[in-house]
């Protein structure tokens, strides 16, 4: 292998295809943002529609969950090898398809399937159209596209409370799922017309065997793992079956990891870990999906439950969030360009600190107004730090391993994401019983209004019970406080780390820059549950 790296220019270089290209991609993980927090607005209908349980429900939206944790890392060795253009227009197609066959679903037991299935075809779509996008724009419109597919990706998640309300006041349940299905014909029509096609990618790594023991070893690490954090709500964290879980899902991670290091041909690179920007990007995107996964699985829910506004209200008062991550996002690129990723992303993470803490001194009786000032800081410093971080990354890549590496950090992100949710709701849930006053209610209405916020509210208005209805809020405002609060205290401490590890510049030629850049030389590493709905205590 030459140790010289040969710049060649991306095929969409010159071509004003490349920006309808990026529309293409990122039309499609918008859509899969969308879908991932619209289907939480869509549960009480879908309890009473379909007749599902809390169980039925809780793996309605953990089913989905689960596959995209567990497909990604395959995914993106298999698109290393034998083509990212074929496997997201296969994702695409897939996702497209399970959309339909969810309007069709008359059980809980289908819906879980389909959910299962979009999950699968999300993992397939996120690594992969990142990967592509060095492969259309040059070194020099990179940084400028990452930020715009790092916006459309994080924009959908605060929007699809907002879409999600809206389609369920018009139109019937299944909505949710018909919206997907143009978005997804459009953008397979666009991919297939626009990306550049395989062929002229650099031929993958030969003939090498395929990581079967690794794939499995992933895929049951991962399994148990979500499997055991997915029941946290329900369970507690002291239950024997989330403990097997999360206990031997992480054994067998680590098994995994020793795995990985030994192998000829590993399914996960860890020698990416040791690319300093690689490595202290991924931790520090990690943090910040953390604090928004938490962020977005609180406020809604405060919203509606304290607040009283409906589904499509609450969405429209997320747009502060939204509109402050738009305008960082558009502004990012050329303040990171110019003072470099050192100094903008912890500024980023001190504003997201700085959001949540405002937040974290709400109280049951405040209107608002004041929500909304911390929601806009919240998104100002989402996007802020965000996308040069992903830029960061995708700037470390070879770009014959750009699928693996775009895998790889989207699962760590996501399986953070999950974890980190599971714990907040335990925070929540520990703030909302710690201030709850039941002490006057028989036995059947304490449980009630003991398993959530939604329960005590209803109880209250049976009772005509002013008393239960202000404490419940009291309650509920008090843990998401404390839930901010820990947000915030994790995107101050990732702020202080980013100005202590974060390279001073981003990499000066991206080695991901492109189709005939030889690899560069493999270092060795070192050492190495969708429960919006689920919160046993506090959730919505």
């Amino acid at each position: 292998m030459s140790t010289h790296e040969t710049v060649t220019t991306p095929p969409l270089a010159d071509s004003p295809r490349r920006w309808l290209a990026l529309a293409a991609l990122t039309l499609s993980v918008l859509v899969i943002g969308l879908d991932g927090t619209v289907i939480n607005v869509a549960l009480p209908t879908l309890a009473g529609e379909l007749g599902a349980d809390r169980a039925q429900l809780q793996w309605i939206g953990g089913g989905y969950l689960l596959a995209l944790s567990v497909v990604m890392l395959p995914v993106g060795l298999l698109g290393d090898r034998y083509g990212h253009k074929r496997l997201l227009v296969g994702g695409i197609t897939l996702f497209g398809l399970a959309s339909l066959a969810g309007t069709r679903a008359a059980t809980p037991g289908e819906l879980i399937a389909v959910r299962t299935v979009l999950g699968a075809g999300a993992a397939m779509i996120m690594p992969l159209s990142m990967a592509i996008l060095p492969r259309i724009f040059s070194r020099q419109e990179l940084p400028k596209a990452i930020a715009i597919w790092t916006a459309a990706t994080a924009l959908g998640m605060p929007a699809g409370p907002l879409v999600g309300g809206w389609l369920l006041n018009h139109y019937w349940w299944g909505a949710v799922f018909v919206f997907n299905v143009p978005v997804a014909a459009v953008a397979l029509v666009a991919a297939v017309w626009l990306l550049p096609g395989d062929r002229d990618r650099a031929p993958a790594a030969g003939a090498a065997p395929f990581d079967a023991a690794g794939t499995v070893l992933s895929t049951v690490g991962i399994t148990a793992l979500v499997y055991g954090t997915i029941l946290v709500p329900d369970d507690g964290w002291g239950s024997p079956r989330v403990l097997a879980g999360i206990v031997g899902g992480a054994a067998v991670l680590a098994g995994f990891l020793v795995r990985q290091r030994r192998t000829a041909h590993p399914l996960v690179d860890l020698g990416l870990f040791a690319d300093r920007a690689f490595r202290w990007g991924t931790l520090l995107a990690v943090f910040v999906n953390f604090a928004v996964m938490g962020i977005l699985f609180v406020v809604p829910q405060y919203l509606q439950s304290v607040l009283g506004h409906d589904a499509f209200g609450t969405g429209l008062r997320i747009l502060p969030l939204i509109a402050g991550l738009m305008v960082a996002a558009a502004a990012s690129e050329p303040v990171a360009n110019r003072f470099g990723p050192r100094l903008v992303i912890p500024a980023g993470l001190l504003l997201l600190a700085t959001g949540t803490l405002l937040g974290a001194t709400t109280t049951a009786g405040d209107g608002y107004g004041t929500a909304a000032l911390w929601l806009a800081l919240i998104g100002v410093g989402f996007g802020t730090a965000m996308v040069p971080a992903t830029g960061l990354v995708m700037g470390s890549l070879p770009a014959e391993r750009s699928g693996q590496g775009t895998s790889l950090l989207e699962t760590v992100q996501q399986v953070g994401g999950v974890l980190g949710v599971a714990a907040l709701g335990s925070v929540l849930s520990s703030g909302y019983l710690g201030r709850l006053d039941t002490d006057r209610l028989d036995p059947a209405a304490a449980r009630a209004a003991r398993d959530s916020v939604t329960g005590a509210d209803a109880v209250a208005a049976r009772l005509h019970d002013g008393r239960l209805l202000g404490s419940a809020h009291a309650a509920f405002t008090h843990g998401m406080d404390l839930v901010l609060l820990t947000c915030g205290a994790c995107a101050a401490l990732a702020a202080v780390l980013g100005l202590l590890l974060l390279p001073r510049k981003a990499p000066a030629a991206p080695a991901a820059d492109l189709a005939g850049s030889p690899a560069r030389p493999v270092l060795p590493a070192p050492a190495a549950a969708d429960t919006a709905d689920g919160v046993a205590a506090g959730g919505a």
